[in-house]
């Protein structure tokens, strides 16, 4: 037999049935009020949909994961909340000028680098499509947060609690840590459904989300390339065009420096496990609220308040990843407006698509609230100056060659103080690199050669 104090205080046994009961209610379903609290307040102040149907699917989750507890997070919430939402919205685009577009874009940016083509063809895909097969890396990206805040709140949880309490806490730990990872599961699901909305092409954050066979070719998704298009007084068909090639210098740069996905993606990794819960400033920021100030609380978990300020350590990884990031999206930058020289109103279309870069949607700032980490390339245009001018000393093959190995790579600071690359790669008194005229140079040079037909006898009165 155990003892009464092994066993736990009778008070401390009622408080935690009572609150047993109260979560058991809550997520009973039904959708009314329990002790005050309205379902549909309380998925506003978790930063989630007030939909009827979205509250229903966040408890029926809820009330799984209560009854039966994992000790890691239920991801498959994820996955049918983005589906769900990926589906919403608008009929599926026309593929047919994606799908026009990749031949062309793919000549271009032959001329344009030494990266050449990736083995997989590149695909126009539905927002669906891209949700499935994109979503296993958020997950992975955001999973050590959420594990980070899991084991923060029950740490904190049990030592706030009464001692009468705390003895108890262990039955209810399993339950409490598994309706907490389902309620960020189900954050970072509707996170991902958002972006599927706003996006584009797979690239367009900056880091390869499709992999597996078949995948890595590049993909635009018509609907988001039409939704681009209509935000400009531009040709669709010439959005399409460098939309397109942009996504293949993109796909075309990850499959050449095969070190560069891992690379990338440890990096925010090791990044997002550094953060640390700071549970004083939790406590300080929930001393004087209202429980019932839906909105007050609505407001924190969006702002991104609920993440501590980021350690010494972690601003070196993040400024590191920024530095890795305008990299990429500068070479990308760089290359795609050599390649689409031809193309009119390039210079609009590039510039509303670093502003987007820059800027980033709705969706991707929620990612940012919830795990804590921006993908922002704020050294863009610089670094896309760097390349280009790296191209004009060396020429492409000398720039392209700097992808063989991370430390051949511009630092930070040669992305600032470009003559330090010049000099570092020997290329300081380099003249300007002679560029190969293409086919349509060499035959207007000969009809210019040839000059104008001979005019004699035409009447200087008639208009040509």
């Amino acid at each position: 037999m155990m003892s009464a104090d092994e066993q736990g205080t009778p008070e401390g046994d009622d408080a935690m049935n009572e609150l047993q009961r109260l979560l058991q209610e809550l997520l009973s379903g039904g959708g009314a009020p329990v002790e005050g609290i309205d379902p549909a307040a309380f998925a506003q102040a978790a930063g989630l949909s007030t939909d009827s149907a979205a509250v229903q699917g966040l408890f029926a989750s809820l009330r799984q994961a209560m009854q039966n507890p994992g000790d890691g997070i239920d991801w498959s919430v994820t996955r049918r909340t983005a589906i769900d939402i990926a589906g919403q919205g608008g009929e599926a685009a026309d593929p047919a000028p994606v799908l026009r577009a990749f031949p062309v874009a793919g000549l271009w940016l032959d001329e344009a680098t030494d990266v050449g083509q990736t083995s997989d063809s590149p695909r126009a895909i539905s927002r669906i499509e891209w949700v499935q097969q994109s979503v296993d890396t958020w997950i992975g990206l955001a999973e050590p947060v959420a594990e980070s805040i899991s084991r923060t709140l029950m740490d904190a949880l049990s030592s706030q609690l009464p001692e009468e309490l705390s003895d108890s806490l262990g039955g209810l730990a399993p339950m409490l840590r598994s309706v907490g990872g389902t309620l960020f599961a189900t954050q970072l699901g509707q996170v991902v459904g958002k972006l599927s909305q706003e996006v584009a092409a797979a690239g367009d954050v900056g880091i390869p989300l499709l992999t597996g066979p078949g995948r890595e070719g590049g993909a635009l998704i018509p609907s988001g390339v039409a939704a681009f298009a209509e935000g400009l007084e531009q040709d669709s068909e010439a959005v399409t065009l460098y939309l397109a090639v942009r996504e293949l210098a993109h796909a075309r740069l990850f499959r050449h420096a095969k070190w560069l996905r891992l690379h990338m993606l440890t990096a925010i990794t090791d990044y997002a496990r550094g953060i640390r819960i700071d549970t004083a400033h939790i406590e300080e920021l929930a001393r004087d609220m209202d429980p019932s100030d839906t909105q007050r609380i609505q407001e924190l978990v969006s702002s991104g308040a609920l993440i501590p300020p980021k350690s010494p350590e972690q601003e070196a990884a993040h400024a590191r990843l920024e530095t890795m990031l305008a990299l990429i999206e500068g070479w990308v930058d760089a290359v795609t407006a050599d390649a689409t020289v031809r193309l009119p109103g390039t210079d609009a279309i590039a510039e509303m698509v670093r502003r987007r870069r820059a800027t980033g949607g709705p969706a991707e700032h929620a990612f940012s609230t919830l795990v804590g980490l921006e993908l922002r390339p704020r050294k863009l245009r610089e670094a896309a100056a760097l390349w280009r001018l790296l191209a004009e000393r060396g020429g492409i093959s000398r720039r392209d060659e700097l992808w063989a190995h991370p430390d051949l790579l511009p630092s930070a600071e040669e992305i600032e103080h470009p003559a330090r690359l010049l000099e570092r790669l020997g290329l300081a008194g380099a003249e300007p690199a002679a560029t190969e005229p293409d086919e349509f140079d060499r035959e207007l040079a000969k009809l210019l050669e040839q000059g104008l037909p001979d005019d004699e006898g035409a009447d200087p009165e008639t208009p040509r």
